[in-house]
């Protein structure tokens, strides 16, 4: 009996990245490795969206339509490249409005995509509705999604099969033009018992031939297996990486899963032995980035607090930016009260920053103390209806804090009507900065605001992590920061104590020394001197003191200006926060003590008011 064809999209390039490096690669290093997998006979490729076109111009100063032109032109014209977007969020964490959505699909269309694949985190098929008939308008191929994930045990309500029928009806009753469907489970939680049912159903309310794609992740250890049980169910195709891009947080690997369907029914549609020569070529061009030890390991305890494989890392990029790194479990454990609270949308992009941001405001400033603004608002509704209906106590605080009240007005009405939204905001942002206005800039403007024309202004910093080439053989390699204007990599050594070797590594004000890590504050002798003599000048000066670590984003104020007990006076970021730091008494600036760009660390002096 012949065995059936198995067709897979190779997500090395997109996902991969995002997944292992936070979706920080520089575009000329991994353009090998896709010719080599084109040289396999590889034809589909994800080639951006998602994260991959935010971080380019956040951390690799470079322009993501460029990387898609290069990216078309080395897999050749006949691959089918796919992108990843996020209903009316887009390529974003922010909603956008109708027109931008438009521009979306306009311009991947022109630098070379063929197919985008379309969710919402929520599952609120409004969100779908009008970017989905954009695509198809721009002459794109639509795999439009359903997202699962494994809800906390002892959670009920949604994610399971019954739902995710529901939200697959929903789909079909709004008349949405699709080529594919796509079941994308970010997080890897979801069991393949549930997996199984969930495909069976749809594919037994979807007509005859439609086309049914999978998508899991190895974060949970159980991708193989999940895959395996979308296949039974009749999937036509599932997503594989290469690697080092590959397991752990990623997509299982080619070759692996080749192997698990081995004696199957089933033959993954590859040449292997050439398969395993890309692989060495991309393992080459990826040989001096820093590869982050949680993006090789599956994690246990991930269905209890599900953080998606594209998220995990980046998150732990920015914790290790911000020097908190020994932060991260207390933060992963914090997740599952915020997932039980906030209305159970699926652990992916956007949500799952939303879900990071308040487990981390949770942990540094008390539970529910500080609502991050994005997980307010979308208790408050504002990207959408929740999957069940957020904790009332939680959805008080968020209109409380924020100052918002609670909305059922469809998303796009929202942005439509936000005069900093849209088209012309963009464009008048650009006429301000003396920016040229064309297409492509207009959407960056939207899509990644103030760092977007930073970029375009030739002043975005680079973030790429890279280790020390010229680090002894046998020691740890360090995580450094390549052309950047300011260093956040860890500093790490090998320190032979008596014959035996000790891994120190120095983050901000964290070091770890073996596999315990310490708080410290490490200054210049002077520097304490100075200190004791400032702090006798006047019993009247008010120091304004940082709550957490993070990037000075914007100073409001200058001194001499006279300020108000809970006024701005500072914008920190941080785990892609923007963090207001307020005055605690009336009086007049004295001193601001950092500048714009400068990295701060808890507990630091930030500026000095008179009173």
């Amino acid at each position: 009996m012949s065995k059936k064809k198995v067709n897979f999209m190779c997500t090395a390039f997109r996902d991969g990245f995002q997944s292992v490096y936070g979706a920080r690669v520089f575009t000329n290093d991994f353009l090998p490795a896709v010719e080599a997998a084109r040289d396999a006979g590889i034809t589909w490729f994800e080639a951006g969206g998602g994260a991959r076109f935010q971080s380019l111009y956040f951390y690799c100063n470079e322009d993501a339509f460029d990387m898609m032109d290069a990216f078309r032109e080395t897999a050749g014209p006949d691959a089918n490249l796919q992108t990843l977007a996020r209903g009316v969020n887009v390529v974003g964490l922010d909603s956008q409005s109708s027109d931008i959505v438009k521009l979306h699909a306009d311009l991947f269309k022109k630098h070379g995509m063929t197919t985008i694949r379309n969710f919402d985190a929520l599952n609120d098929v409004n969100n779908l509705i009008y970017s989905g008939k954009c695509i198809v308008q721009a002459g794109l191929k639509h795999q439009v999604c359903v997202t699962l994930m494994e809800l906390p045990p002892g959670c009920v309500g949604a994610h399971d099969a019954d739902f995710y029928a529901r939200t697959l009806q929903q789909i079909l009753d709004a008349d949405i033009p699709f080529d594919a469907v796509c079941f994308k489970d970010a997080s890897g939680t979801a069991v393949p018992s549930k997996v199984y049912e969930t495909i069976k159903r749809a594919r037994g309310m979807l007509p005859e031939g439609t086309f049914i794609h999978f998508h899991t992740h190895e974060t949970a250890g159980v991708s193989v297996l999940a895959n395996k049980a979308a296949l039974d169910a009749g999937a036509d195709a599932i997503d594989l990486s290469m690697a080092p891009c590959s397991g752990g947080t990623c997509q299982p690997d080619i070759l692996v899963m080749w192997h698990a369907l081995r004696g199957s029914d089933y033959e993954l549609d590859v040449d292997v032995e050439k398969v395993r020569q890309a692989e060495e070529v991309f393992k080459d061009c990826m040989s001096d980035y820093f590869l982050p030890p949680e993006a090789t390991a599956v994690e246990p305890l991930i269905p209890w607090s599900p953080m998606p494989g594209g998220a995990l890392t980046a998150n732990t990029q920015m914790l290790r930016d911000n020097g908190i790194m020994e932060k991260y479990p207390e933060i992963i454990l914090a997740m599952s009260d915020v997932v039980r609270k906030g209305g159970y949308g699926t652990s992916v992009t956007p949500v799952s920053q939303f879900y990071f941001q308040q487990a981390f405001n949770n942990v540094m400033f008390g539970p529910w103390e500080k609502i991050a603004e994005p997980y307010g608002k979308m208790v408050l509704g504002y990207f959408g209806k929740t999957p069940v209906e957020p904790d009332p106590e939680v959805v008080r605080l968020a209109a409380e804090q924020l100052k918002l009240k609670p909305t059922t007005q469809p998303v796009l009405e929202i942005n439509d009507a936000d005069p900093s939204k849209g088209i012309a905001a963009a464009t008048g942002v650009l006429e301000k900065e003396g920016l040229p206005v064309t297409d492509e800039n207009i959407f960056i403007a939207a899509a990644c605001k103030e760092k977007g024309i930073q970029f375009l202004k030739g002043e975005a910093e680079v973030g790429v992590r890279k280790v020390d080439p010229s680090a002894e053989a046998g020691t740890e390699p360090k995580a450094t920061k390549v052309a950047a204007k300011r260093q956040t990599g860890p500093a790490e050594y090998t320190v032979t104590v008596d014959g035996e070797d000790i891994r120190m590594a120095f983050e901000g004000d964290v070091v770890t020394v073996g596999n315990r890590v310490y708080r410290v504050a490490i200054r210049p002798e002077t520097a304490t001197t100075i200190q004791e003599q400032s702090a006798d000048v006047s019993s009247a000066v008010t120091e304004v003191k940082s709550q957490m670590p993070g990037a000075v984003f914007k100073q409001l104020v200058q001194p001499g200006d006279h300020v108000h007990a809970g006024e701005p006076i500072l914008i920190l970021e941080a785990m892609k926060m923007e963090m207001e730091i307020q005055s605690t008494v009336d009086g007049t600036v004295d001193e601001v003590r950092v500048a714009v760009g400068d990295h701060v660390t808890t507990g630091q002096v930030l500026v000095t008011i008179k009173a």
